[in-house]
């Protein structure tokens, strides 16, 4: 078991009512939890068919360096980048039309 945190903006409610079977909704859109690696690929399938055109962060603690993975689902700014086996953020510039 390790802590998931899964954070979302602009998804659909039926995603949000899924997340909320497993874990916590301890702010809008802010899930946390105590769950198992199986159980946290199936969340990881439920968002990717169900998030639609909204955007998704989940972290969770691991053994690496930092102590936490993630991954992301959809379009934001904040993009992972990976530096010399080190999993970074980093911003996009602002689009401008």
């Amino acid at each position: 078991m390790a802590m998931l945190v899964v954070v979302t903006e602009a998804v659909p409610p039926r995603l949000r009512g899924r997340l909320a079977v497993w874990l916590l909704e301890v702010r809008a859109g802010v899930y946390v939890g105590d769950v198992s690696r199986r159980i946290r690929e199936m969340i990881w399938e439920q968002i990717n068919a169900l998030a639609e055109e909204g955007n998704v962060v989940m972290a969770w603690a691991s053994n690496h360096e930092s102590g936490f993975e993630f991954q992301t689902y959809g379009a934001n700014r904040r993009e992972p980048w990976d530096h010399d086996g080190l999993r970074l953020v980093r911003f996009l510039p602002f689009e401008t039309n």
